[in-house]
């Protein structure tokens, strides 16, 4: 007891506060703190991803929150305007530890863990343009995701394009050649030659929709945009014409489609898809029986479905004279290996005139500039959302 009291008396004391003659001690305003504490809407081990992490204080306001997982990667989030809680801008990913560190305005501290199971079915993306590539003026980015993507908008939300001199541009969503679901980037003119491009797909913890399942990563890719060069073939003269920084470069006979029919080329505005080079084409794999069996030298593709410019040599008395190829645009071996050389991915490739079977399907390799600017943009599941990169 004696204990005690000086213990009281002491407190008394350091107080600094008389009674005033009324018997009662001034020790009130040395209550210690409670401690901080904090609720975190994902508990446990086995938490279902795919949510954002909402963080609750119980008094005061919150001054700062930091969330990461194994790895050291940070949720980004930000905390309400009455300080009580924050929530995450990101989702939480599936098949990850994440730790939860708090603290208040009155800097106590308070953390908490959770982890997430692994996602039942994963969605992942494949895109066209490897990190470090140069390509030509209108190389669209393009994704396609292995599962369907029905949740348009709240993925089209994680895609972000940046580039080095603010290009406009605008996701669209189209179906793949292959049926599966893909969103395409597309400036609203063609690429200025020399642009640096940034994309970012913040996909990890993001749910794709029904049947598509979570990402379980983010993706993303750098490239240039490389010399401003141009081709354009005309049906009606057979011949095809190059034209680099708006110069015209070089004119070369051709031999394009043969009208009227399935061997007829596509028309429209096009994209030099890939540099295939030497590579054997079977016209039973694209619907034309036993037309053709052979390799081909100097092949670029403009279409999935087997749309290219390549040598044809077998073919030399029609160039410049004749539309009667199975649907290609043939040319002759030094010209086509001129062509090839000097071509990049990614350059426009334009067919006009008269006796093609219209244009192919916007999915149908890169279709999407035969579209109008508001067209495009209206295939953004943000549509009216200014995208500028």
């Amino acid at each position: 007891m004696a204990g005690t009291a000086l213990l009281a008396a002491a407190l008394t004391a350091c107080s600094g506060g008389g009674d005033g003659g009324t018997g009662k001690t001034g020790t009130a305003e040395l209550k210690p703190k409670a401690p901080m504490a904090v609720s975190v809407n994902l508990t446990g081990d086995q938490v279902k991803a795919g949510e954002p992490v909402t963080v609750t204080i119980a008094e005061g306001k919150l001054a700062q929150v930091k969330v990461t997982d194994a790895k050291g990667a940070e949720l980004p989030g930000k905390i309400s305007d009455d300080g009580r809680t924050w929530t995450s801008e990101r989702k939480a990913a599936p098949g990850a530890e994440y730790k939860v560190e708090a603290q208040n305005t009155e800097s106590q501290s308070a953390t908490a863990q959770f982890k997430t199971s692994a996602a039942d079915k994963v969605n992942k993306v494949s895109i066209n343009i490897p990190k470090g590539s140069t390509v030509g003026v209108a190389m669209p980015v393009s994704i396609v995701f292995d599962n369907p993507v029905t949740n348009k908008a709240e993925v089209e939300k994680q895609l972000k394009v940046t580039t080095s001199n603010n290009t406009e541009g605008s996701w669209g969503w189209i179906k793949d050649y292959s049926g599966n679901d893909r969103v395409d980037w597309r400036p609203k003119e063609y690429w200025k030659s020399g642009t640096d491009v940034k994309v970012e797909m913040n996909l990890n913890g993001v749910d794709s929709g029904k049947g598509g399942g979570l990402f379980a990563k983010d993706y993303n890719t750098e490239f240039k945009i490389g010399k401003d060069r141009r081709i354009e073939v005309s049906l009606d003269t057979k011949k095809m014409s190059v034209t680099e920084d708006g110069q015209a470069l070089k004119t070369i006979p051709v031999s394009a489609g043969t009208p009227g029919g399935k061997k007829a080329s596509w028309s429209g505005k096009m994209v030099i898809m890939t540099k295939e080079g030497t590579i054997r084409m079977d016209s039973q794999t694209v619907g034309l029986d036993d037309a053709y069996d052979k390799m081909v030298d100097y092949s670029m593709r403009l279409t999935w479905s087997g749309m290219y410019a390549h040598a044809a040599p077998w073919n030399s008395g029609n160039f410049g004279r004749v539309n009667s190829s199975s649907g290609c645009v043939g040319m002759s071996d030094a010209d086509a290996k001129d062509f090839f050389a000097q071509s990049q991915i990614g350059d426009p490739f334009e067919v006009v005139g008269s006796g093609s079977k219209g244009n192919a399907d916007l999915g149908n390799g890169y279709g999407e500039w035969n579209l109008s600017w508001d067209q495009w943009k209206a295939k953004s599941a943000l549509s009216g959302t200014p995208q500028n990169g």
